[in-house]
């Protein structure tokens, strides 16, 4: 975890080890208890770099069918929501370790696309994600991201979810290659 400040890593780790809301998967569940707080930190880990927030990472039974290429990578290449990443990234010049990605909810629903509690959402970024993001110039991936932002008045530049539907592949990157751009600048 190079450069990252070990108290508020390893406490929301913690907090992401100790979430276990009812009706969810938790990572250790499904054999993805890494020491990091998602498993997308093994390729955007970047302690120092722009935060990404999304609402979650996958859903139980992907992640279940999955598990090894996730414990090895921390991500589905194929996934939408990684494409659209990856073409953001492919045009402001960056690669994913440049990043740190995080998420407002940390556990993982039963189906795909499942909506969560907003109060489990509240709670978990509460618990977890803030302890992650504090001082750093944060992007947050969608509504639900950017409503936990706002609640606890963290600063952030909002983007759709790459995953939304009714955008081309190409506007979500070039709105969040433009985000990412933004804020490496008023960073420097």
């Amino acid at each position: 975890m190079n450069g990252r400040a070990a108290y508020p890593f390893q406490q929301a780790l913690a907090a992401r080890r100790a979430f276990r809301p009812a009706g969810f998967t938790t990572l250790d569940e499904i054999g993805l208890d890494l020491d990091l707080v998602s498993p997308y930190q093994l390729s955007c880990g970047n302690a120092e770099g722009p935060v990404l927030i999304s609402y979650n990472h996958i859903d139980a039974p992907t992640a279940r069918a999955h598990r090894d290429r996730i414990a090895r990578d921390g991500y589905l290449p194929e996934m939408l929501f990684n494409r659209v990443l990856d073409r953001a990234l492919a045009g402001t010049g960056m690669v994913r370790a440049d990043i740190y990605l995080t998420h407002a909810f940390h556990a993982l629903p039963a189906t795909r696309s499942a909506t969560i509690p907003e109060r489990l959402v509240m709670e978990s970024f509460e618990r977890i994600t803030r302890h992650e993001i504090k001082g750093r110039p944060v992007i947050a991936l969608g509504q639900a991201a950017a409503k936990c932002c706002a609640a606890f008045e963290v600063p952030h530049r909002s983007v759709p979810h790459l995953s939304a539907r009714g955008m081309s592949i190409e506007a979500k990157a070039r709105l969040l290659a433009e985000a990412l751009s933004e804020t490496i600048a008023r960073a420097a």
